[in-house]
């Protein structure tokens, strides 16, 4: 059988100076080849692809829709303003993540294969078509 999607929320401590969060655990983290950091204006579009072989682990602050295929099944997760969830996306599975509020969205990610520019392991599968804008590359 072969690994599947999970989804769940994310714990924060916050105070007075915002919030703290730990975005993977001691048991994932030394698995992890790279890490980024990304914001995405409202309305935009993250991913419309799959890995070949790494396996993704993104915390998505909300709100935000994310949208992946597995299965042959497309399937659609709310994530409400003011939550978190981490996202673990097995190789193989196509995946989007779309910016639905008004204010730019933090994604926090890792995946378990290096970045390389030359020969990246992503393969474009559009789930979530993105807006038309001038100077937006997919």
């Amino acid at each position: 059988m072969s690994a599947k999607v999970t989804i769940e929320p994310v714990d924060v401590v916050t105070d007075a100076r915002g919030l703290v969060l730990e975005p993977v655990g001691p048991d994932v983290l030394p698995l992890q080849r790279n890490v980024h950091l990304v914001l995405t204006e409202p309305g935009h579009v993250r991913g419309n692809h799959f890995h070949e072989r790494g396996t993704e682990v993104t915390v998505a602050f909300g709100p935000a829709l994310f949208r992946y295929r597995e299965g042959g099944e497309v399937r659609d997760v709310s994530i409400p303003d003011g939550t978190r969830y981490r996202i673990v996306i097995p190789p193989r599975i196509a995946h989007a993540i779309q910016n639905t509020g008004t204010k730019p969205m933090l994604l926090i990610g890792f995946n378990s294969e290096p970045h390389d520019r030359a020969r990246p392991d992503v393969v474009r599968d559009v789930l979530i078509e993105p807006p038309s804008a001038p100077g937006v590359s997919p």
